[in-house]
């Protein structure tokens, strides 16, 4: 599977930047009040991207022996994974009001962001590692 590595790697650099895309428009389209954010096709087309996400996810982590809860940077962006979905599931349909739908997505983008430094650095700290 080693052999796989790049590949791999692609697709799941692929799947962040169409799950973070899909979910950045999907928010924007909720705080506008468009009902077409949440049609079916969108949410089933976000699930199967992040399906694939894992997938890839799983295997680069069998592929180069680093595993969550073993190496800190991989627990931190499981952990900082869990708190996104949360945000985005209270930004995209179980916030009440806008208000709390906006700040849920604000943060929610905020953590993504961060995922993304802490596997580009592979460091915990993301991109405070530097400071």
């Amino acid at each position: 599977m080693a052999a796989w590595f790049l590949q791999i790697l692609w697709i799941h650099v692929g799947c962040v930047i169409a799950s973070g895309s899909l979910f950045f428009t999907r928010g924007c389209m909720v705080l506008a009040g468009w009902r077409a954010a949440n049609h079916t096709a969108l949410r089933w087309i976000s699930v199967l991207i992040d399906m694939l996400l894992l997938a890839a996810a799983i295997a680069l982590t069998t592929i180069i022996h680093q595993y969550p809860f073993v190496q800190a940077w991989l627990t931190v962006k499981v952990v900082l994974l869990v708190a996104y979905i949360v945000l985005g599931t209270f930004a995209l349909k179980r916030g009440r009001t806008r208000a709390v739908r906006a700040t849920c997505f604000v943060a929610a983008v905020v953590v993504f962001l961060f995922i993304v430094t802490v596997a580009r650095t592979q460091n915990p700290f993301g991109l405070f590692a530097q400071l």
